[in-house]
């Protein structure tokens, strides 16, 4: 019960301090709201480690689960129901993780309106929080866009180059995305019959039911489409490499790698489980569009010399593996996505967050005005190289991002085979991109432009403590993902099966002695 009360603590924690910046107005000088902010942002923090660690599921599949029944609650079924199960469990780790590494940086570098900046900050990283906690459908998606409005609030007011375009675009493609997805949650609850609406009443009630053909498919695309906009599905991708290029670093963190997840967990979580039908009606057309994401948007990766779009296209880009890892609708598959969505949010969040370091160093974000970096910063050097390495996929010890894409690519070929092909050539693409990038940036000798550019600027020193501690504290959970995945693939094995027993799995005939089983293709790493 202790826990369940910590798991309301870490959304309330944050919007708490928000409202005492809001009200304390101009009175609370800036090093006091530097020190509200940063006990805003360091309590949800330890709180979603501590749930990790204590993470126990019930029989129901959830743990911490608390109920606060609302006005709305004899009405329409609607309370603050929040728990935790085991595909939900990993994002909200990676909220409270990228939400302290992204406040810590900014505590360090915002010398703006800084008690608006926090304001916003604190409302984007209470409303994260809520997402990934939520059972109820309604607080599921009104915590999204409690994060999603201080979005478009802070590109358009601290981002950088075309901030108000980026901001603008952002707004659209969202706002239809996420009214798509929410035509399509509220047509799912009216069909099921279910009385809450909240995601246990409704699979329940789906479960005892079978929805017309007509109505899968349709419930799902809505869904499909809505969620897929919100995670920059191509060819509905455009607006993230811009609205993460215009953006403040401690924005593009979180929302590339934690926001952005909020569509594609929509659909693991609710719905390909309890529309079956539609998810295999679709399955094949989403893969399609995911390579788009894999292919095409990796060559435009490749195209790229500004290193911070580099950067957005590179995670629109490996969006594509998780599309691909859902559209298997199998344990293997579909678990690998949701481990690769965890391991992505800290790498990409690391890489916005080195970004930002190159540039205060060189003044630049373009890559081909730099050079021999690694000889003055060796230590930024070891992040980046580090960061980039995970985000490519390199089967290396601690990094996390293998063990998702691997378990992708066996669930991909247990399900179409020949789609390995390409995707596994988007690691190439992913290697192309990067080793440049680094190369580019950090060794081979300085370009003539940044010798001039260095009269002009500080001299170039390694990473400080302060800038130190946000990267280390990502790059820290990352490793230990890497090196022990069993602390997520466990309860994450647990909660795939129970949701999708595979409508393709092959019954095999068995000996006397044991008895008849489903075979789920497989386990996630460490599983077995």
């Amino acid at each position: 019960m202790v826990n369940s009360y910590l798991l309301q603590f870490a959304i309330l924690f944050p919007l708490a301090f928000a409202l005492i910046l809001l009200v304390g107005g101009r009175r609370i000088p800036d090093p006091v709201t530097r020190i509200i902010a940063f006990f805003g942002v360091l309590y949800p923090a330890l709180i979603a480690i501590w749930l990790w660690i204590a993470f126990d599921p019930g029989a129901s599949g959830y743990d911490f689960v608390a109920n606060v029944q609302t006005g709305l609650t004899d009405w329409v079924g609607i309370s603050l129901k929040t728990g935790l199960n085991g595909i939900g469990l990993p994002l909200f780790v990676l909220s409270g993780v990228v939400g302290l590494a992204a406040g810590l940086h900014s505590l360090l570098t915002v010398r703006e309106k800084v008690r608006e900046f926090f304001i916003l900050y604190l409302l984007m990283l209470g409303g994260l929080m809520g997402v990934f906690a939520s059972i109820d459908l309604f607080f599921f998606y009104f915590f999204h866009e409690l994060a999603l409005i201080p979005t478009f609030l802070m590109i358009g007011l601290w981002g950088g180059r075309n901030r108000r375009y980026a901001a603008m675009k952002m707004t659209i493609y969202l706002t239809v995305g996420a009214m798509l997805s929410l035509v399509g949650l509220i047509a799912l609850y009216v069909q099921s019959g279910a009385e809450a609406f909240n995601m246990i009443a409704v699979r329940e009630a789906m479960a005892g039911q079978t929805l017309s053909e007509a109505a899968q498919n349709y419930t799902f695309a809505l869904l499909l489409f809505g969620f897929g906009i919100l995670v920059s599905i191509w060819p509905f991708h455009t607006w993230a490499p811009l609205g993460y290029g215009a953006a403040p670093t401690a924005n593009a963190m979180l929302h590339s790698g934690v926001l952005k997840k909020f569509g594609l967990y929509g659909l693991v979580q609710i719905a390909a489980p309890m529309l079956p039908g539609g998810a295999e009606h679709w399955a094949y057309l989403l893969a399609l569009l995911a390579l788009g994401n894999v292919l095409v948007v990796g060559f435009i990766t490749v195209d790229q010399s500004d290193l911070k779009q580099m950067i957005g296209y590179s995670s629109v880009m490996h969006m594509g593996y998780c599309f691909l890892g859902l559209a298997c609708l199998s344990v293997v598959g579909v678990g690998g996505a949701v481990f690769l969505m965890f391991a992505h949010g800290l790498s990409v969040a690391i890489l916005f967050l080195l970004a930002d370091y190159v540039y205060r160093r060189t003044g630049t974000f373009d890559m081909n005005a730099m050079g021999g970096l690694a000889r003055k910063t060796p230590l930024l050097a070891t992040f980046f190289v580090t960061a980039m390495l995970a985000s490519i996929g390199l089967p290396g010890p601690g990094l996390a991002n293998f063990w998702g894409e691997l378990t992708v690519f066996v669930g991909l070929w247990q399900w179409q085979s020949w789609m390995v092909v390409p995707a596994v050539f988007g690691v190439v693409i992913s290697a192309i991109y990067g080793l440049r990038s680094m190369g580019k940036i950090f060794f081979g000798e300085e370009t003539e432009s940044f010798q001039k550019r260095q009269a002009s600027l500080p001299v170039i020193r390694d990473l400080d403590f302060g800038e130190k501690v946000p990267a280390v504290i990502l790059l820290a959970v990352l490793v230990f993902a890497g090196l022990w995945p069993r602390t997520l693939s466990d309860p994450l094995n647990e909660a795939v099966q129970s949701y999708y027993p595979d409508q393709r799995a092959e019954t095999l005939a068995t000996t006397q002695e044991q008895d008849e089983k489903i075979v789920y293709r497989g386990t996630l790493p460490g599983n077995e």
